[in-house]
């Protein structure tokens, strides 16, 4: 399993905006220039995450983009599927029902799909909050240090 860019982007784009929640909108310029991302880049992901109903946007000069709900109601996993698709570790588990005509015979298939429980649990432990409460506890020890 590898997350590619696009979904580790979609991620920083979400936690920047929980961060720097105010209730105001924020650019993508602001975003782009804290996460050294670019903007024509991060205009695909907040689109993904618009459409998604992640995201809630206003166009203008006072535009920009902000949370549609509350750090603590988006998994992680939620927030990567919209990006990265399914975490199946085979194709055969990608749908809802196996459709794989070997499933009855499969001597993997348990494997597979213990695999891919763990993925999902682990991944859909964290929410946005999480994430951003641990970023800070990493910038408080390290401004410690």
């Amino acid at each position: 399993m590898k997350v590619s860019t696009k979904g580790r982007y979609s991620l920083r784009l979400m936690i920047d905006l929980a961060e720097h929640n105010t209730g105001e909108y924020i650019t993508l310029k602001d975003i782009s220039q804290r996460q050294n991302i670019s903007t024509k880049y991060l205009e695909q992901i907040v689109s993904q995450l618009c459409k998604s109903g992640y995201l809630n946007s206003v166009r203008g000069p006072q535009g920009g983009y902000k949370l549609a709900k509350a750090p603590t109601e988006y998994t992680i996993g939620d927030i990567l599927r919209i990006t990265e698709g399914s975490f199946a570790p085979t194709t055969c588990l990608q749908d809802k029902e196996n459709q794989c005509g070997m499933y009855g015979e499969c001597s993997t298939i348990s494997f597979w799909e213990g695999l891919y429980d763990v993925i999902n649990k682990y991944i859909d432990s964290y929410t946005l909050e999480d994430i951003v409460e641990q970023h800070k506890e990493k910038a408080m020890w390290d401004y410690n240090i």
